[in-house]
């Protein structure tokens, strides 16, 4: 019962936070249902007097959201290809061989994460112009198919796997590769969920790269092309928020069906360094 009471004022930050964080997401689904007039109605509407669905139909008319949608997914697929295949070579490398200047290089590449985007923004730029492939899928995709945080938390999860699994595996005459494929990938599922869930959703809100390197609306992605929309139709809030709504719901399921492997892979990337 004390434990109770001491877990209480834990319990009522968590629920307002809760409730603070899910305001946004309420106000955004219902401006989504309004009319344009009642949308611009003050005092604001706590909820629609009338639920127009037809929004949601409407957004597609007036911009070209599908073909929005379509490129930000074969974008998302492409780069999770990449960052998935260079993660899981690099975290295994980086966890279970021994080579000259293993520890520096990656202390190199976790000292890489804190540059941020504008400071490498017009090298890549000029290194992607030179090769052509400005306003092309190859720009959208190939820079992001490294992914150091995601070779991290593999790596820290690779460290936490039982030395003995990789000794019976070489008795039984497995190679490096073999091993990797039939031992470290199955029991590393959690962690590349989370790599791919994460890099999925980077690729997915990914904004001001895309902005860059992009001026053919046929090769744009959700976000920039939103982006557009929102400058043409400023003050159609209802198609804003519909838009809007379209844009996160993926994630949102994505998230709910995934929170578990997400949870654990954190949890088990900690225990041992």
């Amino acid at each position: 019962m004390n434990k109770r009471f001491r877990l209480l004022p834990i319990h009522l930050v968590l629920i307002i936070g809760g409730i603070g964080m899910f305001i946004p997401f309420y106000w955004m689904l219902t401006t989504a249902l309004k009319s344009p007039l009642e949308a611009l109605r003050f005092p604001p509407t706590l909820f629609p007097s009338f639920l127009k669905f037809g929004n949601f139909i409407e957004i597609f008319k007036e911009v070209a959201l599908l073909r929005y949608f379509l490129n930000t997914i074969f974008i998302a697929i492409s780069a999770l290809v990449g960052v998935l295949f260079t993660a899981i070579l690099a975290a295994y490398a980086f966890a279970k061989f021994e080579f000259l200047g293993r520890d520096v290089v990656f202390v190199v590449f976790l000292a890489l994460m804190m540059i941020p985007l504008p400071v490498y923004l017009v090298p890549s730029y000029m290194i992607l112009f030179r090769l052509g492939w400005i306003d092309t899928y190859l720009a959208l995709i190939v820079p992001w198919t490294v992914n150091i945080f995601s070779i991290f938390l593999l790596r820290q999860h690779i460290k936490t796997l039982p030395q003995d699994l990789f000794d019976a595996a070489k008795i039984d005459g497995c190679g490096m590769f073999r091993t990797l494929w039939q031992v470290v990938v199955p029991l590393s599922i959690p962690a590349i969920v989370t790599i791919a869930i994460f890099d999925v959703i980077a690729s997915w809100n990914s904004f001001f790269w895309p902005l860059i390197v992009t001026h053919s609306d046929s090769i744009r992605p959700l976000q920039v092309g939103l982006a557009y929309f929102s400058r043409e139709f400023s003050t159609n809030y209802p198609l804003l928020m519909a838009a809007s709504t379209l844009a996160i719901l993926p994630l949102i399921i994505l998230f709910f069906f995934a929170q578990k492997q997400i949870i654990q892979s954190y949890a088990r990337s900690g225990l041992k360094e």
